[in-house]
């Protein structure tokens, strides 16, 4: 079969490479139906931060459709469509006994601790898949996973009855944590990008407002005041320094962006201030809820898709993706097409 696999930093290759035999007691063999490219494959790409065995095949948001289980799997049949969970917990652990797999001692993820999605096939553990409606278009499908991430963000977050939330950074997991403010939250919201198109995108798709990481700029937007609500979904640590400056006081940032520096921070901002910085990892149990929504946010995912390739342009995909190449939020990746 084909799979596209990271042999190092900067090493992705396209490779016809053995289907997967029978699964293990307890795992599950799926032909992948879509699965969507990750800042965070894109990170790991980049700087092989992630590596913990080479060559490896990315991709862990993924959906597809059972082709055969293991021994001991219950509740999954031959035929059933579902998303993947990624992270890869231990199950043994304190974090784990306690329900947060998410800050699991050992925690991998699909496409790292084990091959993932950019493939014909994958086989995963039974437990880290859910069942997902078939009628969902597979390419929504695969959004599960980021829509959990951003459910998860502004959860975290906990924006107070009515205050304006900026969300800085439009790229998948920003412009879905919009989408889930729009969807959820009754105050009104902003988004900042330096990618104007696909600022303007988000703002289409879930009524926000595009600004500037400007104080004047965002006083005009909400009647002379500032934000003290506000999600960094950038992983610039320029963009965040700017953020800090036109936050309200007693003002609360959710830190979802993967980062590719060090901040160079005065405390002094925080104590007299008084801001908080919350970081926001994965998520909990936020998947399952995360698929009760696809249908609800069907044609909004929709539209915040880029495009659809198929696995013969994943590295060109990867090119452009880090030269800043794109207009939509995601791209998906279909497996089936040639």
């Amino acid at each position: 079969m084909r799979a596209v696999r990271l042999h190092g930093a900067g090493d992705l290759r396209v490779e016809e490479v053995p289907y997967p035999g029978a699964p293990a007691p307890g795992w599950v063999r799926l032909t992948v139906s879509a699965a969507g490219i990750c800042g965070s494959d894109i990170h790991n790409f980049r700087t092989g931060q992630w590596i913990s065995r080479a060559p490896s095949t990315a991709g862990h948001e993924l959906t597809g459709v059972v082709a055969e289980v293991g021994e001991d799997v219950e509740g999954l049949d031959v035929g059933a469509t579902v998303v993947a969970d990624s992270r890869f917990w231990c199950g043994a652990c304190a974090a784990c006994r306690a329900g947060r797999h998410h800050l699991c001692e050992r925690l991998g993820f699909i496409g790292e601790a084990c091959d993932g999605g950019f493939a014909e096939e994958v086989v995963l553990p039974a437990r880290l898949l859910l069942p997902v409606s078939a009628d969902i278009d597979p390419a929504v499908a695969a959004m599960a996973e980021p829509l959990a991430v951003a459910l998860h963000a502004v959860k975290r977050l906990a924006p107070r009855a009515g205050e304006p939330v900026l969300v800085v950074g439009c790229g998948p997991i920003g412009g879905l944590a919009a989408l889930v403010l729009a969807h959820r939250h009754d105050g009104p919201v902003l988004v900042a990008d330096r990618n104007r198109a696909r600022a303007r995108l988000v703002a289409e798709v879930t009524g926000a407002r595009v600004v500037a990481i400007d104080a004047g700029d965002i006083r005009g937007a909400l009647d002379g005041r500032l934000p003290a609500a506000a999600i960094e979904a950038t992983g610039s640590t320029a963009a965040l320094g700017h953020l800090m400056g036109v936050m309200d006081g007693d003002g609360r940032i959710a830190l979802v962006g993967i980062f590719h520096g060090r901040l160079d921070l005065d405390p002094n901002l925080l104590v007299e201030r008084e801001l908080a910085m919350i970081g926001c990892h994965a998520f909990t149990d936020e998947l399952g809820a995360a698929v009760a929504l696809l249908p609800t946010l069907h044609t909004a995912l929709t539209r915040l898709i880029d495009r659809q390739i198929g696995l013969i342009d994943l590295p060109d995909a990867y090119d452009r993706l880090i030269a800043g190449d794109t207009q939509g939020l995601k791209v998906i990746v279909r497996p089936g097409r040639a």
